[in-house]
């Protein structure tokens, strides 16, 4: 091409043959050069390859038509080929920008534009602003004209945009140098036709030589390579040159207005503002870039910063990866996918290298990325790096994360050296550690030769066995038992078992105790420092003693030494199975003492305990007395508390089941003889059998509601379980959900018995009595509902609607009849009264209500009085000082005492309707009846006998000296306006048979 280009100047009859040989000799250069080098994307260089072509074309026909056919070369297809030579051009540029591994920093950018905002100033003054104002030109030749310079400004712009990111080398030089030489050609052709001097062959033509040549050489050059593939990009440097030309860039419009002020008429002024404009915003934005340069470093350095130190705390290999990733996760983008991987070092310093050629295993880790960045783990004492940081992304992403991922690097293969220097160090302190353990420990360690002698032994072995033991058997240290299973794992560890613990063995200490010792053997004869069998024997016997103790707890009940519950259960299993299999009936008897509380209470927790254990006992001797006889050979268990079980292992029917019931119900009929004293209790037994049951947790069931309703029936007795118990226990708890509803809708009534003088029937006062309307059951009676209440606890919300509205009632009567001094009398359960400051409540409420302490009675039963533990007595002092009165309900048929009549604030007794039923037509009844009214007038008492219904009753009582009585004789239980009325009717003078009773 040098040789034709010479001959085109010194020949120029020959131009149009030269000329295009050097023309199709620059693309077949470039194709050569593509072919040759194989550069990893060929598409923009056969773009380059097609601009030149379409260049030479259009030179050809250019000359053609001027030289050969004398005609106009403007405007021709000569131009639509030289207008796509741009296009080429600057579509091959930007694929370069795009395709090659380029720094993605827009401050080049605004560089490029800087330099072509200020070029592009001048090509409009000198090249297209004359086009514009030439009126002989038609709209296409002006269009076409405009054209060209317009086009050299985006060449030029893309072209310094790709020279200012690319790394400089050879090709690099020489595309460079071919644009600028097209460029200046263009730009001197431009000027040429303006000035009508344009001749061909003359100094312009060098320019497009130049890029004719340099471009096909460019492709020739090994170095065209480098444009396309990975490689490692340098941090920017602001170069001294580059800012002159910058800075010479922005003159250009100043200069320009002063020059056509000298001029003295200033043309371009439009342009000119436009330009500065421009360049003023490039300036600033240039400006802000660099701001956003140097907060991103700092951000960088940062993240390097916290990586460093998350690096410090890394003690494994994998901790260090984790780091790693994170960090890398951190430095790139938002949004980017990526993979890092730790594997052998490729290179000695920073480079980027295609995936597919890296070890597979980290290949593998890095995915289907193409380009992977590689850093290796240098040391800073020199040390060739083994291994290398590769991380694989976008190309674009690598460049901007070279810099950091080497410093990443750096502070993993400190870290990763800290590690494996840390390793060694532990290495060694473990041989010392260990060595000291053996020598120390209390677990005793031999090593035994083939031939069964003990070549070594641990310190700890003299404590063992009480004597030395190298070149001793070892099967010998062992007791006899034992001596034979040491012999046989011997052998089996020798013929490669693994040597698992097997059971314990016993040897014989010093002091001739027996000790228990789990042995372990370990095959090590293949370790040069063993060559032997290792035999490490652990003391257990305490171990062991403590394990039985553990299962005796376990599995037995503290207390009574009876089996628990899960053992009679897993027992009661057994017998199920069992008995399915032979046809045998299986029973279970689920024992409950009756009112347990009370000898606790009574005699104190220790009495209580004696007690379990004395029915354990005479549970199990009344289970062993019927052993045989009626199947029973079973177990007897403490369930928990006071609740004990039974099992009737193998009974013939049901009714043998029910004949040990019967047995067991009876041995309680003798009294336990306790330290404590004489204690009396009875019991409660709940039956069920494999007739009514499958498995074991049905039985059990079963016999727990068997023993509810044996409870409900009055307790001392059984009951075994029929499906209509469970209908019962489901109606049960039907009623309580409906009661507790019914207490949060307050749907309850409340009805007042009147209380009067015996004497004369006058109206002393009522006793409030609730009543529950049910929506569907209609009026439940009080002995249904009060129980559940009560069990449920729920008896306390009720207790307090029920106290609350009888003070606003007794309050409303004493405003209504203040002669008559009213009072009402209400009861209060046990768990009521022992609820949180209860007796401040009821004080607080008859305060509120305006009523007198006087007007109010409590009535409480004798067991809450019986089970006094000191609060009951300070609570009734507290009522009772205010003025509350107190008495004891249904008098006689509890724990009747006179020792606690005398010592707890009473006021009255009322004697229960069982007393007074009867009072007539016994004897003995009405003796009992007088002792007690007797009793209560030396203990200034009042007396209330309730359930009067004949008027022979209460001319007895009156006989006897009782002072008030209420039942059906005198009137049912009145609704609240009933009461009213029968006050009403009271204070206006009428007896008991003037009056209505409702």
């Amino acid at each position: 091409m040098a040789v034709l280009v010479i001959a085109n100047f010194a020949l120029p009859s020959l131009h149009i043959v030269l000329w295009s040989a050097i023309g199709y000799a620059s693309v077949g250069a470039i194709l050569l050069g593509v072919h040759l080098h194989r550069p990893r994307r060929r598409a923009p260089w056969l773009l380059l390859a097609g601009a030149v072509a379409c260049f030479i074309t259009g030179d050809l026909i250019a000359d053609v038509l001027t030289r050969l056919l004398h005609r106009s070369g403007f405007p021709s297809l000569a131009d639509a080929c030289y207008l796509t030579v741009y296009v080429l051009i600057a579509a091959a540029m930007v694929w370069l920008y795009r395709l090659g591994v380029v720094r993605r920093d827009l401050g080049g950018l605004f560089d490029a534009v800087t330099l072509t905002a200020g070029l592009g100033l001048l090509s409009y003054i000198a090249l297209i602003r004359p086009y514009v104002d030439n009126p002989d030109l038609s709209t296409l030749d002006r269009s076409i004209s405009i054209a060209y310079p317009l086009a050299d400004i985006v060449v030029l712009l893309v072209g310094a945009r790709l020279i200012a990111s690319v790394r400089f080398n050879t090709a690099v030089a020489l595309l460079a140098a071919g644009g600028i030489g097209l460029l200046s050609s263009d730009v001197g052709y431009g000027l040429h036709q303006l000035a009508g001097g344009w001749k061909t062959g003359g100094p312009v033509d060098i320019g497009w030589a130049a890029f004719y040549v340099l471009w096909g050489v460019a492709a020739l050059h090994p170095s065209m390579r480098q444009l396309t593939e990975p490689q490692v990009q340098r941090g920017f440097e602001e170069r001294l040159g580059r800012l002159l030309l910058l800075g010479m860039s922005l003159f250009i419009a100043p200069v320009v207005l002063f020059v056509e002020m000298r001029g003295g008429r200033v043309r371009d002024a439009a342009a000119i503002a436009a330009v500065s404009a421009l360049l003023s915003g490039l300036v600033l934005l240039r400006l802000g870039r660099a701001v956003r340069a140097q907060r991103l470093t700092v951000q960088r350095e940062r993240r390097l910063r916290s990586a460093g130190a998350a690096l410090l705390l890394a003690n494994d290999e994998e901790a260090v990866a984790r780091t790693l990733h994170a960090a890398v996760a951190e430095l790139l983008p938002p949004g980017r996918s990526y993979a890092i991987a730790l594997g052998p070092a490729i290179d000695t310093g920073v480079s980027m290298a295609y995936t597919s050629t890296l070890d597979p295993a980290v290949a593998a880790k890095l995915g289907e990325f193409e380009v992977s960045l590689c850093c290796p783990l240098a040391l800073a004492d020199g040390r060739a790096a083994e291994r290398a940081l590769y991380v694989a992304s976008d190309e674009v992403v690598l460049v901007g994360l070279q810099e950091a991922a080497q410093i990443l690097a750096t502070q993993a293969a400190m870290a990763l050296e800290r590690i494996a220097l840390g390793e060694e160090v532990g290495r060694r302190n473990s041989e010392a550690y260990f060595r000291t353990l053996v020598l120390n420990t209390a677990d005793v360690i031999l090593i035994v030769g083939d031939d069964d002698l003990v070549r070594y032994a641990s310190p700890s072995a003299q404590a063992l066995f009480g004597s030395d033991l190298v070149d001793r058997p070892l099967p010998s240290a062992f007791a006899d038992d034992s001596a034979a299973e040491v012999g046989r794992r011997l052998v089996e560890v020798r013929a490669g078992d693994s040597g698992r613990p097997g059971k314990d063995l016993q040897v014989t200490g010093p002091d001739e105790r027996p000790a228990l010792v789990e042995a372990t053997f370990r095959d090590l004869r293949d370790e040069p420092t063993v060559r032997g069998v290792v035999v490490t024997l652990r003391d257990v016997t305490e171990r062991s003693r403590l394990q039985a103790e553990l299962y005796q707890r376990a599995t037995f009940d503290a207390l009574t030494g009876l089996p628990n519950r899960e053992v009679f259960l897993t027992r009661v299993q057994e017998a199920v199975a069992s008995g399915a299999e032979t046809g045998a009936t299986v029973g279970v008897l689920i024992v409950e003492l009756d009112d347990f509380k009370v000898v606790n209470d009574t005699f104190g927790h220790g009495a209580g305990d004696a007690l379990l254990v004395a029915v354990g006992q005479r549970l199990t001797e009344a289970l062993r007395a019927v052993d045989g006889s009626y199947g029973a050979a079973g177990t007897v268990a403490r369930l928990g508390g006071d609740e004990f079980a039974a099992l009737v292992r193998r009974a013939g029917t049901s009714a043998d089941v029910e004949r040990v019931a019967e047995r067991v119900l009876q041995s309680f009929a003798a009294p336990f003889e306790l330290a404590h004293g004489t204690v009396t209790a009875t019991a409660s037994i709940g039956v069920s059998t494999t007739a009514e049951a499958a498995t074991a947790q049905e039985l059990l069931r079963h016999a727990d509601l068997a023993v509810y309703v044996a409870k409900d029936a009055g307790r001392d007795r059984w009951r075994r379980f029929e499906s209509s118990l469970h209908s019962a226990v489901v109606e049960r708890h039907k009623l309580r959900a409906d009661l507790d509803r019914a207490i949060a809708d307050r749907a309850f009534l409340l009805h007042f018995q009147p209380i009067v003088t015996l004497a004369d029937d006058r109206t002393r006062g009522f006793e409030a009595l609730v009543r529950w309307d049910h929506p569907t059951r209609g009026m439940v009676p009080p002995d249904e509902f009060i129980s559940v209440a009560e069990e449920s606890g729920l008896i306390v919300p009720l207790g307090a609607w029920v106290l609350s509205n009888a003070i606003t009632a007794a309050a409303q009567w004493r405003i209504a009849y203040p002669g008559e001094e009213i009072y009402v009398s209400v009861n209060v359960s046990a768990r009521q009264f022992r609820s949180p400051d209860f007796a401040q409540w009821v004080l607080a409420e008859i305060d509120r209500m305006g009523l007198p302490p006087g007007g109010l009675l409590l009535e409480m039963t004798e067991s809450l009085l019986l089970h006094d533990d000191g609060e009951v007595t300070s609570e009734l002092a507290a009522l009772r000082q205010a003025g509350v009165r107190i008495a004891i309900d249904d008098f006689g048929t509890g724990f009747s005492s006179l020792s606690y009549l005398r010592r707890l604030p009473v006021d009255v007794l009322k004697l229960d309707k069982s007393f007074i039923d009867t009072v007539v037509s016994s004897t003995e009844q009405h003796a009992v009846v007088d002792m007690i009214v007797q009793l209560a007038r030396i203990l200034k008492l009042q007396v209330v006998a309730e359930g009067i219904e004949t008027a022979a009753e209460r001319e007895l009582l009156v006989t006897m000296g009782c002072d008030n009585g209420q039942g059906y004789l005198f009137s049912k239980p009145l609704s609240y306006g009933d009461a009213s009325q029968w006050l009403s009717q009271d204070a206006s003078g009428p007896q008991r048979g003037g009056r209505t009773a409702a």
